[in-house]
């Protein structure tokens, strides 16, 4: 108990020791506190102090600032107004100037403007004078006129009309002449070097031609086979025809037959039939449609080859390969007897060697020389003419456009604009020119002839008219009395071009006018 009650007395004594210095201690803060607030309190009012000294100094400067600044813009405000009013008197002078110089200028004017009207008066004068000098003068014209009448004969008109028949007449005689003098000068230039180019170029190209037929004809071993191939009442003999479209001639002729058709291609299928079905000795339909099928595909072999060749012959590659089946099918077309791919092949030849001789790309040449009668290839199978089916072939299978300006110009369809189309035309014109190159038949040849002489004959002064030398020239009797010496020239020059115009031949014809004048007298 005494323990107890020792405990609790420590106890509070603790607690009052506590309380006492908590006490303590607040109060020595406190006037810790109290003396930094004073010392704070001093210097925010020395802070304060000093700012308001310094806002003064600044203020004292602001206005001397401002008032040199015053004092500056009124200084530059009287310099600008002397400036303007220094510039403004110079304004002032030049535009007293210048009206000085415009008054001048009305004063000048003025007087010019009455000088002027002085000349007018003058000038009124003297056109009066010199329109009754003129009528006096149309007077006098009009009296020497009738007197000219009276004493020539002649009116007014006639007089006229005598003179413009004599400058028509001289007119005339000076065209010929000067035509004559342009195609001599023409003629003396170009004929030297245009005869050594095309003549080196046909040596260099020297070529042997040999005329086909539509026909061809079967070798038999014996006249036996004949009976064989046209079969029991001709049932053979009908198959072939009627698969190959052809037609067989079963005549007397010994140990033949004759295979005929205007295709050739078809005509070679038929041979090449006709040959497997006597070697292999068995003849009936069915073995004549198996033969057939055959020969057929070695014939669309061999055009497939010889189109390659041709190319590779003719040195020109990047042909389109339809393109080359095309020329190998040349191979069985004829134009004239002449076969269409060995032409093609000599045109392609003589173009390329006359562009070399020309110094111009043969490549060029060449390609359109080669393809420029490749329409002929499918002129039997589709409508139009050889040119458009060639023009429109080539375009299809992106064919260069000057090859293609070749081909639709080589018969002068169109106006050949490049020297590659002119090229061509020469060097067809000079294949098919080739002396045995083409033949026709005699009926085309003598109606080529007839239509030759008639239209020589259809212009006025023609008394006769001959086709020699086989079409290839056209020689006219002219009646003297009608046609001069300088109306033969442009005679010969119109027949030249009607002949262009309304007739197609190979090669050139010449025009030769022959005008003679005969005086016939009888002694007695």
């Amino acid at each position: 108990m005494p323990i107890v009650i020792a405990l609790i007395i420590i106890a509070v004594a603790a607690v009052v020791c506590f309380v006492i210095g908590y006490i303590a201690g607040q109060s020595h803060r406190k006037k810790t506190a109290e003396q930094a607030i004073g010392s704070a309190e001093k210097e925010a009012a020395r802070i304060v102090n000093d700012a308001v000294k310094a806002a003064e100094e600044k203020k004292k400067e602001a206005e001397e600032q401002k008032k040199e600044a015053i004092i500056e813009a009124k200084e530059e405000i009287h310099k600008q107004r002397t400036e303007a009013e220094k510039e403004l008197r110079e304004r002032r002078k030049e535009v007293q100037r210048s009206e000085n110089r415009l008054i001048q200028k009305e004063e000048t004017l003025d007087k010019k403007t009455e000088n002027l009207e002085k000349k007018d008066e003058i000038l009124n004068e003297k056109i009066k004078q010199a329109e009754a000098k003129l009528d006096e003068v149309e007077s006098i014209k009009r009296s020497q006129f009738e007197m000219l009448e009276r004493i020539s004969g002649y009116t007014k008109e006639q007089a006229k009309d005598y003179l413009l028949t004599s400058l028509e007449q001289s007119l005339s005689h000076e065209k010929a002449l000067r035509i004559q003098e342009c195609e001599q000068k023409t003629k003396d230039e170009s004929e030297a070097l245009a005869r050594e180019i095309i003549s080196t170029a046909i040596q260099r190209c020297a070529a042997d031609h040999a005329a086909e037929a539509t026909v061809s004809v079967v070798t038999l071993p014996n006249d036996e086979m004949k009976g064989r191939i046209i079969g029991r009442e001709g049932r053979n003999v009908r198959t072939l025809e009627t698969i190959t479209g052809v037609d067989l001639i079963v005549d007397d002729t010994p140990e033949a037959i004759t295979v005929s058709s205007f295709d050739p291609v078809r005509r070679e299928v038929a041979r090449l039939t006709l040959e497997k079905l006597i070697a292999d000795g068995r003849i009936h339909p069915t073995k004549i449609e198996e033969m057939y099928e055959k020969s057929k595909r070695e014939v669309e072999q061999t055009i497939k080859q010889t189109g390659e060749r041709a190319v590779v012959d003719a040195g020109v590659n990047g042909i389109h390969p339809e393109l080359v089946k095309l020329l190998g099918k040349l191979k069985y077309r004829t134009s004239y007897g002449q076969n269409v791919l060995n032409h093609s092949l000599e045109v392609s030849y003589i173009a390329g060697l006359l562009a070399s001789e020309l110094g111009i790309d043969p490549k060029l040449a060449k390609r359109a020389g080669l393809l420029h009668d490749i329409g002929k290839a499918l002129d039997h199978e589709i409508d139009g003419s050889h040119v458009q089916l060639g023009v429109e072939y080539a375009r299809k299978f992106k064919e260069n456009d000057q090859v293609i300006h070749a081909i639709q110009a080589h018969h002068g369809d169109v106006e050949a604009k490049t020297i590659t189309a002119c090229l061509v035309q020469a060097a067809d014109a000079i294949s098919a020119a080739r002396p045995g190159a083409r033949r026709e038949n005699v009926q085309n040849y003598i109606k080529r002839l007839e239509k030759l002489e008639e239209i020589a004959s259809g212009f006025d002064g023609v008394d006769r008219t001959y086709a020699i030398q086989a079409g290839r020239e056209i020689r006219l009797m002219v009646k003297p009395d009608k046609i001069s010496d300088d109306d033969m020239v442009l005679l010969a020059r119109n027949v030249a071009q009607k002949i262009e115009e309304e007739l197609e031949y190979p090669g050139q014809i010449k025009v030769n006018i022959i005008r003679e004048s005969r005086a016939v007298d009888y002694a007695k």
